[in-house]
């Protein structure tokens, strides 16, 4: 598997209220954040760490991913939950921390709008919004 596994968005919530060091990262692009919302973590006393798993809008993945994470979490031994849209780039950006050197990287099966409905819209299958989970929106 390469990382700790995956869970829901609302076992991410209870881990994150539960572990005062766990820490939700949300891999998605900055237009994600913008157009579509963020988890709120206000209510715990926490922030979403905003960190590109891809770069938009050549959708490389970022390099030196591995190093601003360091840099904005710091403590590599505590969870690290990561979360996109749906689930496949938090997967790979928990496998890679888990590579460089983070203990428990943890992905957030749903994402946040989850998998697409037959209608293929987001956010009726699956996902922090669907679980209703806080998020915000600028």
């Amino acid at each position: 598997m390469g990382y700790a596994g995956d869970i829901s968005p609302k076992q991410a919530w209870e881990l994150l209220a539960q572990e005062p060091g766990a820490v939700l990262v949300d891999v998605r692009t900055r237009a994600e954040w913008a157009f579509v919302g963020i988890p709120d973590l206000a209510n715990l006393g926490k922030k979403t760490v905003l960190l590109s798993w891809q770069n938009y809008p050549e959708m490389a993945i970022d390099a030196d991913f591995a190093g601003k994470l360091k840099a904005q979490v710091g403590d590599v031994s505590g969870p690290v939950l990561f979360i996109c849209r749906s689930g496949a780039r938090s997967r790979s950006a928990a496998i890679a921390a888990t590579a460089a050197g983070f203990a428990r990287c943890f992905n957030v099966s749903e994402g946040f709008e989850g998998d697409k409905d037959g209608a293929s819209h987001r956010g009726q299958r699956g996902g922090w919004k669907f679980a209703g989970l806080p998020w915000i929106q600028d």
